[in-house]
């Protein structure tokens, strides 16, 4: 990647679009400490964390999502996010609180004690930022959260993202455009790896650059 001047304001849901290709995932990756930069900083809450390892990025604050569901398949539901709880900081309430808090967030209270080899992919994919949320982190990343989802199951994901919203920290990265509009506040684009634009929904469908290098072809 080039250089990539991005800031993140407290409380913002901040996605990150781009064609395959233009770093975004590269950049999940160096702000969560997978790959080192080979230059320029990054700063959580006014901290340099470069340099850091994946777990004291995590204990620090940041949680993250894969493309790919990353959870422990042969764990049960409830047993996944104990392992989340465990590799946090403290989180401000009991362990089996935040537990519980998740489990109903997520619509998973019901499946607790079932193995997440078993859940259907919809709901392995909410286990996954159950797993995430496990943390306590004040910044979730989140790479492509709609990825293999049904349209239902997508429209399931925008209010539960709103919600997480109102109490963290959001960056986003998605290829489902009309999904992203409505959840997304602020709006980076990436293309070949630096940043091209950044503004509100309204600004970014109304950027000539971007209309050519990636919306026309993804509408």
């Amino acid at each position: 990647m080039t250089a990539v001047d991005l800031q993140v304001r407290s409380g913002d849901l901040h996605a990150i679009i781009g064609p395959n290709g233009a770093g975004k995932t590269t950049f999940f990756n160096v702000i969560t400490g997978l790959l080192s930069p080979d230059g320029g900083e990054v700063f959580f809450r006014g901290e340099r964390v470069t340099g850091l390892s994946a777990h004291a990025i995590v204990r620090l604050g940041i949680a993250r999502t894969l493309q790919v569901t990353s959870i422990f398949p042969g764990l049960s539901v409830e047993e996944n996010l104990w392992v989340g709880v465990n590799a946090a900081a403290d989180g401000g309430r009991s362990p089996r609180d935040r537990i519980g808090r998740i489990l109903e967030w997520m619509g998973l209270g019901a499946l607790r004690k079932t193995p997440a080899a078993d859940l259907s992919h919809g709901d392995q994919r909410l286990l996954e930022i159950g797993l995430a949320l496990s943390t306590a982190p004040a910044l979730l990343l989140m790479d492509e959260p709609s990825a293999g989802l049904s349209a239902a199951e997508t429209r399931k994901l925008i209010p539960l993202i709103g919600t997480l919203g109102e109490s963290l920290t959001i960056v986003l990265i998605e290829h489902d455009i009309k999904f992203l509009m409505e959840v997304a506040k602020t709006i980076s684009v990436f293309h070949q790896g630096r940043k091209i634009a950044e503004g509100d929904t309204e600004s970014i469908r109304a950027n000539e650059e971007v209309q050519d290098v990636y919306l026309r072809g993804t509408a």
